[in-house]
């Protein structure tokens, strides 16, 4: 018999509408967003994502497309008295001086990463005298290496129990590091490190365009940024620019963060500022270095962010701040373009 075809009165249900089955026990699986229109301005996105004592990732590019405006955004909130703001686990690969502003501002309690500094200039001075002083609080401090950190984000991601690996056996952090722990090969051949899974409450994720339901396209360095999303109950998406999800669709290989994982999208041109945005600008090695001399104590943090964080608005504000002539220079003189495809059959 012929199934009876969805009249005009019938709804149209597709597949990204749909909420996946789980089973009760799993009250723990990660976030589903269906299609939908999920633009709302930055500081919304924080309010409704970033929660007390979240586990949140940031700079998973690596050292390009940082979401220095979601962290400012971040600090503006907890400096304007909004409770339950800070006590974040911050968990990067290369955070550059993105955790360390927000260490500086007293909302981070814990601190899971492979290195915090100013890759420019070196020492990232409030996460110094954070870990080595307790000002202007104590943190902990879960250390990774690059490698085991992408792997304990790859087991979330996937929903494995563990990821073997020989990386890392032998040294110091496997001691240190409750996410690390060495097991017998149950296939033989001596002992492998299990990496267990580091599930994530809000990924926060720069790119360079995304679609009104969140489908991210980036391009350049990724870092771990897949792995990020995937791991994450909820990712906040801040973009240089929104298009349809139309457009999209006419290059889908390039999307790389798929809508269903995205529980906000914001616009925010400049966003990565001071990090790069490749194709967009350039990195701001001024404010890394401008950075790195003004924070050497903490009286000099407090003015930086005074100036720069406090003293803002929002990003439009932030961008007006550093004035026609600095964004100008950031602006990318010599172009790259891709190769055109065709997917036509």
């Amino acid at each position: 018999m012929t199934p009876d075809r969805p009249t005009s009165n019938q709804p149209v249900v597709r597949m990204d509408d749909l909420y996946p089955w789980r089973p009760s026990e799993r009250t723990d699986a990660l976030g589903h967003f269906p299609a939908r229109d999920k633009v709302m301005p930055l500081a919304e996105a924080i309010r409704q994502y970033v929660t007390p004592g979240a586990r949140i990732s940031l700079g998973t590019c690596l050292e390009q497309m940082i979401p220095f405006a979601a962290t400012h955004e971040i600090i503006r909130q907890g400096a304007q008295g909004r409770d339950g703001i800070g006590d974040l686990d911050l968990v990067g690969p290369v955070s550059d001086i993105c955790f360390d502003q927000l260490i500086g501002a007293g909302l981070a309690r814990r601190v899971t990463a492979a290195w915090v500094g100013n890759v420019m200039m070196g020492s990232a001075y409030s996460f110094r005298r954070a870990a080595e002083r307790g000002e202007p609080r104590p943190i902990e401090i879960i250390e990774f290496s690059n490698f085991t950190l992408a792997l304990a984000l790859h087991a979330a991601a996937i929903g494995a129990p563990f990821v073997p690996t020989r990386s890392a056996l032998g040294s110091g952090i496997v001691e240190r590091n409750p996410y690390l722990e060495v097991i017998e090969n149950p296939l033989g051949g001596g002992p492998v490190l299990a990496v267990k899974p580091l599930v994530l409450d809000v990924a926060i994720i720069h790119a360079q365009r995304a679609d009104t339901h969140g489908n991210a396209v980036m391009w350049g360095s990724l870092g771990i940024t897949p792995d990020a999303a995937r791991a994450a109950r909820a990712v906040i998406v801040t973009a240089e620019e929104i298009v349809t999800p139309e457009q999209l669709r006419r290059d889908p290989n390039r999307v790389v963060i798929p809508g269903l994982l995205v529980a906000a999208v914001c616009e925010a041109r400049w966003g990565a500022h001071p990090s790069p945005a490749q194709g967009y600008y350039r990195r701001d090695h001024e404010a890394y270095a401008s950075y790195h001399q003004a924070t050497k104590s903490a009286e000099g943090y407090a003015a930086w962010k005074n100036e720069w964080v406090d003293g803002v608005s929002d990003l439009a504000a932030y961008v007006v701040k550093l004035g026609n002539e600095r964004v100008h220079a950031l602006i990318p003189t010599e172009h790259r373009f891709a190769e055109p495809v065709d997917y036509g059959y």
